[in-house]
């Protein structure tokens, strides 16, 4: 399998990385075992709605509205491996516990409240998709956009999420890069080329989210660079020259 594109722009968000410069650092230093510092707050996200969100939805609604201020886009594209975890986890842990549901907890522990939340906050009636697909989610949500290209569309948002999750999971998920939020904005081009690689071995549960492996990768000097999937199989990104 392998399709190519172009990206026209960027954002992200996590804790202790505040500005493009500051992730270009960070994509360049490998050392980096950790996000650290504060969570960052949003001046575009009114106050009362920030607070009933998860901090993986407030960061993906963040880095879209970033992005939706600049662009006209046809759709938008919603990636996470865990979603509303962290919620689903506090419903469980409740109902384990024969304790009250929160009707807030309920409402929003589906896997679209970040899309949602964009589209009422922005007032931008745009269509909206949320995918899940594991650990190749972001890759996934990127076929999904060239489906949309390829029927008619010019410009997609592809927005690729995770929040905090129960330390129940930690053993087998790389939280230490929890929370963050990458949003791109995606057309049709050749600058970047995408393909499908076989692969042997088990994947590392302790990878960095594929969408930061992504952005690790793109934002350096390097070609070509490798984000994981799973068991099976990588992909491989080059730049064109």
């Amino acid at each position: 399998m392998k399709f190519s594109l172009d990206i026209l722009d960027w954002q992200a968000v996590a804790p202790g990385i505040n500005n493009c410069a500051d992730w270009i650092q960070w994509a360049q230093w490998s050392g980096v075992d950790a996000f650290s510092g504060e969570i960052p707050k949003s001046a575009q996200i009114p106050m009362m709605a920030a607070r009933r969100m998860s901090i993986g939805s407030r960061f993906a609604v963040d880095a879209g509205l970033s992005l939706l201020t600049k662009h006209q886009v046809d759709a938008a594209i919603f990636t996470s491996r865990h979603g509303e975890l962290e919620r689903t986890g506090r419903i469980l842990h409740a109902l384990a516990e024969d304790d009250a549901i929160s009707p807030t907890e309920f409402s929003m522990s589906v896997h679209n409240t970040a899309a949602g939340w964009l589209t009422i906050i922005s007032k931008n009636t745009l269509p909206v998709t949320s995918l899940a697909a594991g650990t190749d989610s972001f890759q996934q949500g990127l076929l999904e956009a060239q489906s949309m290209l390829a029927s008619g569309a010019s410009r997609i948002m592809l927005v690729d999420f995770d929040g905090e999750i129960p330390s129940l999971y930690t053993e087998s998920v790389n939280s230490e890069f929890l929370p963050y939020a990458m949003a791109i904005i995606l057309a049709d081009g050749d600058t970047l080329q995408c393909q499908r690689i076989s692969k042997n071995g088990e994947i590392d549960p302790l990878a960095l989210p594929q969408g930061l492996q992504f952005l690790r990768g793109y934002l350096s000097s390097s070609r070509s660079f490798i984000v994981s999937a799973d068991s099976r199989h990588h992909w491989q990104w080059t730049r064109a020259l």
